[in-house]
């Protein structure tokens, strides 16, 4: 099993940028996936699921301006971030588990390297 991201990138304040993750191994609609994200010297969070039954669910600070979405025809997590804040910079992981659990946890099983984000204002 195995999750890259890419779409990271350097924006201005009030930009876009759409993060995906390809995985392999599996099949995504049989397993919750998320996005988290960690800044320099802070927790890593939680930042987006979208379960097995496709429930979507969003940080209170990203709600209304990202958007997660899953493609199983190309095994694709996508993160689509609207509005972009500089609080928003941070490495972006996309991760996977057949048990929900573990991602609202915080502990899923399986992780990406990770995709960096770096909003200026």
């Amino acid at each position: 099993v195995q999750l890259q991201e890419s779409g990271g990138g350097s924006v201005q304040a009030g930009g876009s940028l759409k993060l995906s993750c390809t995985v392999s191994g599996y099949t995504v609609n049989r397993y919750c996936l998320a996005w988290f994200r960690q800044a320099p010297g802070k927790e890593r969070e939680g930042v987006a699921t979208v379960g097995i039954d496709g429930r979507k669910t969003y940080a209170g600070s990203v709600k209304g301006r990202f958007t997660i979405s899953r493609d199983n025809a190309k095994n694709t997590l996508y993160l689509q971030m609207n509005n972009l804040k500089p609080d928003d910079t941070a490495m972006y992981y996309c991760a996977a588990d057949s048990v929900s659990f573990r991602i609202f946890s915080g502990r899923p099983t399986y992780w990406g390297h990770g995709t960096q984000v770096t909003v200026s204002s």
